[in-house]
């Protein structure tokens, strides 16, 4: 059977993929394999998940999450997914520091590349992390925890260090948000005010097809207090009449509640909802992240090629990740702005494009993100990660025989 990519740009081709339905199944089946990758919830839109050779799912695998209350902690198998999780920790009065805008995503597989929601004050999800189990190449098991001398290097890896078996998760109470959309904020504005209105609610998200003189929506999310007011006077927008899609002219029936109505953490803080497939249709997905400094100037800098992104473009999301210090995390040193491009699928002229988009972001030090598309040409990652060279010790050393090596890794890490 072919197997794609959650997107269907991309077909794996691994001449086979392991379903193991025990930890010890699968110990076995890394320790037999020459070379082996893990592959989550095929969210992926390039390489990174793939290998000739042989892939293991973790699907079979899933057990219920494990609060730990005097910790603080929740563990969870590699293999769950973010909206699985939300179901178990609210009932019982938790939740986790933020979400991406699908909860359908893997919780290994989003800490590997660095996934992230947005927040001026939130770190990416692989910050939440407190310990990741590991089977490494020969079977044998291992566990890093904070404070570890490697931790910071066998979070955000890439699969490159073992199969993360079990995941280890911060957690806090559980929380309302109310999440409100405002419509046509100037560039001007945008511009001038951005860390005002970044800082507005504690997730924002953009929304430009950066034509015009108007970002089309502005999406915030807001823990509610006793505080909480709805904001109707918001830098020369207009409040949404309605719920809205990230994409004009859709349907917002797999969108997460609006209209600034208060709800679980988890039904607010993605954009869409887990029991609704989320995506437009066939899509392909690129992200740049800046340091939070070049923001205006990289904004200015893209929006100056709107003439040639925007007939390719869906839609482009701008957010903030608080900064980490996760040796491959894209938040890594300081603060993030998120630059995501959702593009229409056409993949040929895309990957042209993507060149000329790294050039003008160039001078900002922009990292792509991991899991998605990004130009493959005179790539120089290297510099932009400074514990660049310890993550290659630390593979070398935890993986001496390239085990969970692939091309995608090769190519641009090893």
């Amino acid at each position: 059977m072919t197997l794609t990519n959650w997107a269907g740009n991309y077909t794996y081709r691994a001449a086979e993929i392991h379903h193991p339905r025990t930890l010890e199944e699968l110990q076995e089946v890394v320790a037999r394999s020459p070379r082996i990758r893990a592959l989550g919830t095929r969210h992926c839109f390039n390489d990174l998940a793939d290998d000739p050779a042989a892939l293991v799912a973790l699907d079979a695998l899933e057990a219920a999450p494990q609060i730990d209350e005097a910790a603080r902690t929740v563990t969870v198998t590699g293999g769950t997914r973010y909206g699985t999780l939300a179901q178990v920790l609210h009932p019982a009065g938790w939740a986790v520091h933020n979400l991406a805008s699908l909860p359908h995503i893997s919780v290994a597989g989003a800490v590997a590349t660095a996934t992230h929601g947005s927040g001026d004050a939130s770190k990416n999800l692989a910050a939440a992390v407190a310990a990741v189990e590991l089977v490494g190449p020969d079977g044998s098991l291992r566990t890093v925890r904070r404070g570890d001398a490697d931790f910071a290097g066998s979070v955000v890896a890439l699969g490159a260090l073992g199969v993360a078996t079990r995941v280890a998760l911060d957690i806090e109470p559980t929380y309302d948000v109310a999440q409100e959309v405002h419509v046509d904020l100037p560039w001007s504005e945008a511009l001038a005010h951005l860390d005002e209105i970044t800082g507005s609610a504690d997730s924002v998200s953009l929304f430009t097809d950066w034509t015009g003189e108007t970002i089309q929506q502005v999406w915030r999310k807001t823990r509610v207090t006793d505080a909480y007011a709805m904001r109707t006077d918001f830098f020369g927008t207009t409040p949404a009449d309605g719920p809205r899609h990230p994409l004009p002219g859709i349907d917002p029936v797999n969108c997460t509640a609006q209209l600034g109505v208060p709800g679980p953490w988890h039904d607010r803080l993605p954009h869409f909802r887990m029991d609704f497939t989320p995506s437009n249709g066939d899509e392909l997905q690129s992200e740049y992240l800046v340091p939070r400094v070049h923001a205006v100037a990289a904004l200015e800098a893209v929006r100056a090629l709107a003439d040639r992104i925007a007939p390719l473009l869906q839609v482009t999301e701008v957010r903030t990740i608080a900064g980490d210090d996760l040796w491959l995390s894209t938040a890594s040193g300081g603060d993030r702005v998120g630059l995501h491009f959702t593009w229409l699928p056409r993949q040929p002229e895309v990957e042209a494009l993507l060149p000329t988009i790294e050039a003008a972001l160039a001078p900002f030090d922009a990292r792509p993100h991991w899991g998605k598309l990004f130009a493959d040409v005179d790539r120089d990652l290297a510099r932009l990660y400074p514990r660049w060279d310890d993550f290659r010790s630390l593979a070398a050393r935890t993986d001496p025989d390239g085990v969970f090596r692939n091309a995608f890794v090769d190519r641009h890490v090893l």
